[in-house]
């Protein structure tokens, strides 16, 4: 089971006493945020919940799962999501 983007915005609304639009807006602005900053090569942090940060993958030698073909994977960015103390708490209960 999973909650989506509509399903998030009406319980942030419900819980805050924002409405729908309101909870929304502020949802994607979160988000805007969220990318920006990481784009930038900023970590965000969300103490207790989670923290986010974009990391460097070094370039490495792959293999082409069709041929078994050895493939050159260049250098790049990922994104490393890392669980805080109240999140892993709640899921382990």
């Amino acid at each position: 089971m999973s909650l989506n983007k509509s399903e998030l915005v009406s319980a942030i609304a419900a819980k805050s006493e924002l409405t729908k639009a309101q909870a929304e807006d502020a949802l994607n602005a979160f988000q805007e945020v969220l990318v920006e900053s990481l784009a930038k090569g900023e970590a965000v942090k969300l103490t207790g919940l989670l923290s986010i940060e974009r990391v460097e993958r070094a370039a490495r030698t792959g293999r082409n799962p069709r041929t078994g073909e050895e493939i050159q994977i260049p250098a790049g960015f990922g994104v490393k999501v890392s669980a805080g103390s109240v999140l892993k708490k709640a899921v382990s209960e």
